[in-house]
């Protein structure tokens, strides 16, 4: 029986270590970002000591296996117990190292430990091979092979007890049996307490990229599926009865007078839209960002309409799809647009374009087969779809496609011989990583974010080409412009990822087909990019009411907030004030709002995830 207590306990150091090493490489790999954020050396130590609780809980959950064979080999101990305790140690090692590695691979963009909707994602994993330089992806390779060889050497030379030809002890196996699992499940809960444990166990700093690396990765992502898989059975937002939390969204969009501002030169302009990958808000002057990275943007403004207080809902591309066409609001955990039963559902701005006798095309340089996008595009009826298979030998690509510029041209080649008025949607690629433009760096600032500016230069610049040619089409005079960005994007600011700051984007109507008396003007109103077909619709005369969530932003009447998903939880903005509100650790990220006001708005933004999410369930 001397064997086995020390088997166990050796073992369970193994993993508190790896846990420790996993965490290390995290932070050695995310130093840049400490540095950004202006983290002192002296805050890193608390990853380590507020970490143990989650470590303990995720140790005992992969123990458990073994601790079968140990009662196993405490009355029958043959060898071949042995190689399965082994085998089972490799199989978890190359488990949750892809985990960690993936997180590694994903965290400069998303700054997130590594949730379900991630592994949706990675069942294309040419998505994060894409996403990242070649250089980073073998580095990746390299880190994760490195430490599956020498965490399992290390395990087999130094941790790692063969049990062998033990003397029968069935008190002592009585009594490991009954005690074990006890212990095992306190630590799994974290105490006796009456709730278990959650990843607010690990939080500690104000800075999020420290709670992150303290949080055990393993244990996240068992939480993240169970909440996920539990959304099957029931919403897990719902806090108010149903039909009081339909009364209080009946509120919440209430409009006073029903009125519309009529801004353009006629009812049927010619429409494109252009959606620009994570463009921040950052990135505009305008909206406060550094002078220099979008000068072309900064003078189509005077020509146009800024509305200069617009929230993604969202913040991945598949969600703003779901947003701008059908005017569906952003939702933890995953999106509509990867559920086609659900998304064909939504309305859509395209079809009732069509309708109206629009042609419709849609462009982008890249796969659209991530988060379902194309089988959501072609589900809206664009009559022409370009993607990077569409695009010939004679253009510059990157590792994620055709670059800005051939697409841009490509749709401007093509609008000279499309029937009007027409809907055009242009979706810009360059400025995702892993930014490798054609162009020489032109920026030399913006510390962690400098490439992302840099790149978001060139599809400015771009941009500016395209319009030279563009005013000289005869389609011109009578088009309509519409630029948003698909959601926001970490900027050389660093906004914490659960701030309003963080969500910002840019929105701007331009064009000829705007009256002269509304271009260079700014609209302050809240607004999203869900907003754009009932804005839209609302110019061209048309009825919007199946846009449940979409607001009519030229109606100064409008209601006035916004809203924004997080990965566990909602974002709620009105002028008095914002939270932002995490669900599975019950926690207030940010909340300026108002004491008097602090009932009635947090229950508005709690109210609008549930009926959001519950609409999702319900299609």
């Amino acid at each position: 029986m001397k064997q086995i207590l020390p088997a166990l306990g050796k073992q369970f150091i193994f993993w508190l270590l790896f846990f420790a090493f996993e965490r290390t490489l995290f932070l050695v790999f995310n130093s840049g970002m400490l540095v950004a954020e202006g983290i002192s050396i002296s805050e890193i130590p608390g990853s380590y000591w507020y970490s143990l609780q989650l470590d303990l809980a995720m140790a005992c959950y992969i123990l458990f296996i073994p601790f079968v064979f140990l009662v196993i080999q405490s009355v029958y101990s043959p060898n071949w117990l042995n190689y399965f305790n082994k085998i089972y140690t490799a199989i978890i090692l190359v488990a949750y190292s892809l985990v960690t590695t993936a997180e590694l691979g994903i965290y400069s963009e998303w700054k997130t430990k590594l949730p379900y909707k991630a592994i949706l994602y990675l069942k294309h994993p040419s998505e994060l091979f894409n996403s990242t330089t070649t250089g980073n992806f073998l580095l990746l390779l390299f880190m994760l092979a490195g430490q599956i060889v020498l965490a399992y050497y290390i395990y087999r030379q130094f941790f790692f007890t063969t049990i062998t030809n033990l003397k029968r002890n069935f008190i002592f196996t009585a009594i490991f049996l009954i005690l074990t699992p006890g212990l095992f499940v306190v630590c799994m809960r974290g105490g006796f307490q009456q709730i278990p444990i959650n990843q607010s166990e690990s939080f500690y700093s104000k800075h999020n990229i420290l709670n992150h690396a303290s949080v055990n990765s393993g244990f996240n992502l068992i939480i993240s599926i169970k909440e996920n898989l539990s959304n099957f059975d029931k919403n897990p937002f719902a806090i108010y009865p149903q039909t009081e939390a339909k009364e209080t969204i009946r509120k919440i969009y209430k409009i006073p007078v029903d009125t519309t501002i009529h801004i353009l030169t006629t009812d049927r302009p010619n429409i494109v839209l252009m959606i620009m990958e994570s463009w921040s808000a950052d990135l505009i002057q305008s909206l406060g960002g550094e002078k220099g990275i979008t000068p072309t943007f900064r003078e189509l403004e005077k020509g146009g309409i800024l509305f200069t207080s617009t929230i993604s809902s969202g913040s991945r591309s598949e969600q703003g799809m779901a947003s701008i066409f059908g005017g569906f609001p952003a939702f933890p955990f995953s999106s509509i647009t990867v559920q086609p039963d659900k998304s064909i559902k939504l309305p859509s701005m395209v079809r009732k374009l069509s309708k109206l006798g629009y042609s419709t095309s849609f462009y982008f340089g890249g796969q659209l087969i991530y988060g379902n996008i194309k089988g959501y595009i072609m589900s809206n009826g664009f009559n022409k779809i370009r993607e990077i298979y569409d695009f010939g030998n004679d253009v510059i690509r990157g590792k994620l496609g055709v670059h800005d510029e051939f697409v841009l041209s490509r749709q401007l080649t093509e609008l000279r011989n499309e029937k009007q008025p027409f809907f055009s949607a242009l979706y810009t690629l360059s400025s995702h990583s892993p930014y490798d433009e054609p162009m020489k760096e032109v920026l030399h600032w913006g510390k962690n974010e400098r490439r992302f500016i840099n790149a978001a230069y060139y599809t400015d610049k771009c941009l500016g080409e395209y319009f030279k040619k563009a005013r000289k089409e005869p389609w011109y005079k009578n088009t309509l412009f519409i630029f948003v960005a698909d959601h926001g994007h970490n900027s050389y600011r660093n906004w914490d990822p659960n701030s309003p700051d963080y969500h910002r984007i840019p929105l701007l109507f331009y064009g000829d087909a705007i009256k002269p008396e509304f271009r260079g003007t700014q609209i302050n109103r809240m607004a999203a990019h869900t907003d754009i077909p009932a804005t839209l619709l609302a110019q061209l005369g048309q009825d919007y009411s199946d846009y449940d969530w979409s607001r009519n932003l030229m109606n100064p009447y409008s209601p006035n907030f916004n809203y924004f998903a997080m990965d566990n939880g909602v974002g709620w903005i009105r002028p008095s004030g914002y939270f932002a509100y995490d669900y599975t650790t019950s926690t207030y990220y940010q909340n300026t709002v108002p004491a008097v006001e602090q009932d009635s708005i947090i229950k508005e933004g709690k109210t609008y995830l549930q009926c959001v999410f519950q609409e999702y369930m319900d299609y």
